[in-house]
């Protein structure tokens, strides 16, 4: 049985059909990479559930106006010292005419014969204010922006600073965050993981299979989720293209380790790659099946939320995940037994080389011939199991106790972005000359026949400036995008169905915490006067994300934690052992987003974070720390079955030890690639990550959870007939 082969026509057929199929997924996925892009969305609106205000209000406002412009607010300051020449008020006058002729600028709206609003001075007449509409084509609104700030920049009189800002200005920053995410992302990863491999396996082929086996999976699912997104069934942002090509890079690269172990274990003890391929993948296929299942259900759970882009992102990634099983199950060993022991050159694996040594009279089963660091391991677990996992629980919980410091109630779109942003600086500068809300404003949908009583109970609520109705055009006064609000004019509202849409400017800058709470006390106020009355805009819609993304938190975790328990249940047929596993993992999580607030808040001095930081880092987390303690606990059921459950424990930690923290290494320095992309929110969930992998890695699969299995003994297994069965002795003699 040692040098069985399979038939000559079987053994070129197969691995050559294989080789066809994934050459052709990736040959029609590569060119997709660049693609993408033309399928994604970065709207924030886009991505709200149907149920919240901002969302009818947006649908409202499609209704109200001929065009679906986003306004860019343009601003000009005078330096530090000086005021707005009155010489250079005819230059700012005809800055609005040249800005009118960019390409991409909206065209006027009749009987208004410009489209630019301004020049607005400003009261202490240092400033100039123009409101620019653009047309909302998120695919070109960088290069538009830019040629918007060409034009400005060569057209200011000397002794100003122009900016281009306001919600197409940070928009198209926002998206510039995300240029080159294909090519500078992979190849941060790729390398990364290449340089791990390299050491761990000292091996020149290997890595290169391993990473062709992600690369890959990569192209394959980019090829579907494309396809989906091309045909309107997902939806999918720069955000989550980044994210998926990290999980399904790490998650592959886990899967082929966990393949490659079991394959080089067999080669050491079978002469014949295609016996030690067929132990390999016997081996193997159960765990990873089992984690790959983990991962995508908890992935899919993510439909449960009421946030769009929350929903978005489950399907796309588990998407990824079954492409990364596919690859790892079919492609791999196809590789793998294509180059047989030469994959590991120069170190070729030599039948018996492995054989265990005698070590002497007494030998902990379970670690006969086991050397080194897990030797180490393993006899401290054997000898003090309690004191073991006490001490580790203990350091867990110590990081738990910086988790109430984490600011995870959302961050202002202006501090979303960690490069160097002139739209971020033209908000700042806006806001010390102008009502920091202009050009977005709250957006009011009220009936018809309230809507004075409206506006007058707006306008008391502090924090706004100025109230304006959306009015129909008129001859006398020029018109603007509906969101402009700085240049009310005097003419009959617009009546849509029964409704009219009133702007209201606030003075606080709209993705600010204080813009927030004005716009929540508009809603309280309101509907005192109009029980319909609906408040949406720029502010409502990042409100509205934050508190859903809080109230997604608290649902979607119950749930992940209920689906991941029951796969465990299911995989290791016992009750106690996989909800130890659970608890295991969400000690690690709430530990790993202890030590992030605390890194966050006092080393990189970040403003917050995203609401649904904690709701990513959870399924991550959760989901790939089961993974590594499946990895752990489906060997150690294995080989408990032979030799008895504390000696299991012992041989199943030695054996996956090494694959699994190699594992654990790859993926942290897989995710922290996500680390190169200046976005608050994937720096963070890069930290939180590729932390809490290496903490779940090292504390918890490697100490807590061996240590007090070993504790119990058989009663981890109950109620199957394994946790029944008599305990074989902790100590033999060779």
């Amino acid at each position: 049985m040692n040098n069985w082969k399979p038939k000559l026509w079987l053994r070129i057929l197969l691995p050559a059909v294989l080789l066809v199929i994934w050459l052709t997924l990736a040959g029609l996925g590569g060119p997709t990479f660049g693609k993408i892009a033309g399928v994604s969305t970065n709207d924030q609106a886009g991505f709200l559930p149907t149920s919240a205000q901002s969302t009818e209000v947006n649908d409202w406002q499609a209704k109200f106006r001929e065009s679906n412009d986003i306004p860019a607010i343009v601003v000009i300051e005078a330096d530090a010292s000086g005021q707005v020449a009155d010489a250079d008020r005819q230059a700012f006058a005809n800055l609005a005419t040249a800005m009118g002729t960019v390409e991409g600028v909206a065209a006027p709206v009749s009987p208004s014969p410009v489209s630019v609003i301004g020049p607005i001075y400003s009261e202490d007449g240092s400033a100039v204010e123009y409101i620019v509409p653009l047309a909302n084509d998120s695919e070109n609104l960088r290069t538009v922006v830019a040629d918007l700030r060409t034009t400005v920049a060569d057209s200011t009189p000397a002794g100003y600073a122009g900016y281009v800002t306001g919600p197409a200005g940070l928009l198209a920053d926002f998206v510039g965050g995300f240029a080159g995410i294909d090519g500078i992302l992979l190849l941060v990863a790729l390398g990364a993981v290449f340089f791990i491999l390299l050491i761990v396996y000292r091996a020149l082929l290997l890595p290169v299979l391993v990473l062709l086996t992600s690369v890959f999976a990569l192209s394959a699912s980019i090829l579907g989720i494309y396809w989906l997104a091309y045909n309107d069934v997902i939806k999918v942002s720069g955000q989550s293209q980044g994210i998926l090509s990290i999980l399904v890079i790490g998650a592959a690269t886990d899967y082929a380790l966990l393949m490659v172990a079991r394959y080089r274990e067999a080669l050491y003890e079978v002469e014949s790659k295609w016996t030690a391929i067929g132990r390999a993948f016997k081996g193997a296929f159960e765990p990873i099946f089992a984690s790959a299942a983990t991962v995508i259900a908890a992935l899919l759970c993510l439909l449960f939320s009421d946030l769009n882009s929350n929903k978005s992102l489950g399907p796309i990634a588990a998407f990824g995940i079954g492409f990364a099983f596919l690859a790892a199950v079919t492609l791999l060993p196809t590789l793998l037994v294509i180059f047989g022991r030469a994959a590991f050159w120069p170190f070729r694996p030599k039948v018996g080389a492995h054989k265990a040594a005698v070590e002497g009279p007494h030998v902990i089963v379970g670690l006969e011939g086991v050397r080194g660091l897990w030797k180490r391991v393993g006899t401290l677990i054997a000898s003090r199991p309690r004191t073991t996992w006490i001490a580790a629980l203990l350091l867990l919980l110590l990081a738990v106790a910086g988790l109430p410091s984490l600011k995870a109630s959302g961050v202002p779109q202006t501090d979303f972005l960690l490069a160097q942003s002139q739209a971020v600086d033209g908000q700042v500068v806006l806001g010390n000359h102008f009502d920091a809300g202009s050009g977005s404003p709250a957006v009011i949908i009220a009936d018809q026949s309230t809507y004075p009583a409206v506006i007058a109970a707006a306008e008391k609520v502090d924090g706004v400036s100025t109230v304006t109705v959306q009015s129909l055009p008129s001859a006398s006064a020029p018109t603007g995008p509906p969101v402009a609000g700085a240049m009310p004019v005097a003419a009959d509202p617009k009546i849509v169905e029964g409704r009219v849409l009133i702007n209201a400017t606030l003075t606080f800058q709209a993705d600010s915490k204080e813009a927030e709470a004005v716009v929540a006390d508009l809603r309280t106020q309101l509907v005192t006067v109009d029980p319909t009355a609906i408040v949406g805009g720029v502010t409502a819609i990042a409100l509205d994300t934050n508190t859903t993304a809080q109230a997604d938190l608290l649902k979607i975790i119950p749930i992940v934690l209920l689906v991941i328990l029951i796969i465990l249940m299911l995989l290791l047929r016992s009750i106690l052992a996989p909800v130890i596993l659970i608890v295991s993992v969400v000690v690690s999580y709430a530990a790993a987003l202890g030590v992030s607030a605390l890194v966050f808040n006092n080393v990189f001095n970040f403003p917050g974070a995203d609401a649904s930081v904690p709701l990513f880092g959870f399924v991550f987390l959760v989901a790939l720390g089961v993974d590594y303690n499946i990895f752990l606990m489906t060997r150690v059921r294995e080989e408990s079955l032979k030799i008895g459950t504390r000696p299991g424990i012992l041989k199943g930690l030695a054996v996956t030890g090494g694959v699994i923290t190699s594992a654990g290494v790859v993926l942290a320095a897989t995710f922290a690639a996500l680390g190169v992309i200046p976005l608050l929110f994937l720096v963070q969930l890069a930290f939180i990550v590729s932390f809490g992998v290496i903490l779940d890695t090292i504390i918890v699969r490697s100490l807590l959870v061996p240590a007090f299995a070993y504790d119990l003994g058989n009663k981890i297994w109950w109620p199957s007939k394994l946790g029944r069965e008599p305990q074989i002795a902790k100590k033999a003699t060779h």
